[in-house]
């Protein structure tokens, strides 16, 4: 029952992504363009998710735990640091020249086109270096 609910969860998540032209990158590149071709639509996209999300998390976490889980697995800190900026900075960055965040790039992969492969190939990459990194860098803490 958790792996069919995860899963339609997920279709309807990436349903949504294909029908408010999330995973077209001239559509989310025009978003940024605020001095050219500005396309505000994704404005009211974004909006439209906070009116679900918002009440959603109020209801869900007033719950004592999951469905399908022992326990919500949230944040355990409030702390900004260096690696939630430098990630923020790049998944900024990678969204504003690419066109595709990952949200948008998954469903799009079911398209075959070139520019998304390559997309998701770079962000598998970047997020296997990432962790990579982060566990050499524990290692040589926990050395020191």
């Amino acid at each position: 029952m958790r792996l069919l609910t995860a899963f339609l969860i997920g279709l309807l998540f990436g349903a949504g992504i294909l029908i408010a032209g999330m995973s077209n990158p001239a559509k989310v590149l025009n978003f940024f363009d605020i001095a050219g071709t500005w396309d505000p639509s994704l404005a009211f996209v974004m909006g439209g998710a906070l009116l679900v999300a918002v009440p959603g998390y109020r209801l869900v976490l007033g719950r004592p735990k999951p469905l399908f889980e022992q326990g919500f697995q949230l944040p355990d800190t409030k702390r900004i640091d260096l690696p939630l900026i430098a990630g923020s900075l790049t998944f900024g960055l990678g969204w504003g020249v690419a066109g595709f965040c990952p949200g948008g790039a998954l469903p799009a992969l079911g398209t075959g086109r070139t520019e998304v492969l390559m997309f998701v190939g770079a962000l598998v990459t970047g997020l296997l270096l990432a962790r990579y990194i982060r566990n050499l860098m524990q290692n040589n803490l926990q050395t020191a």
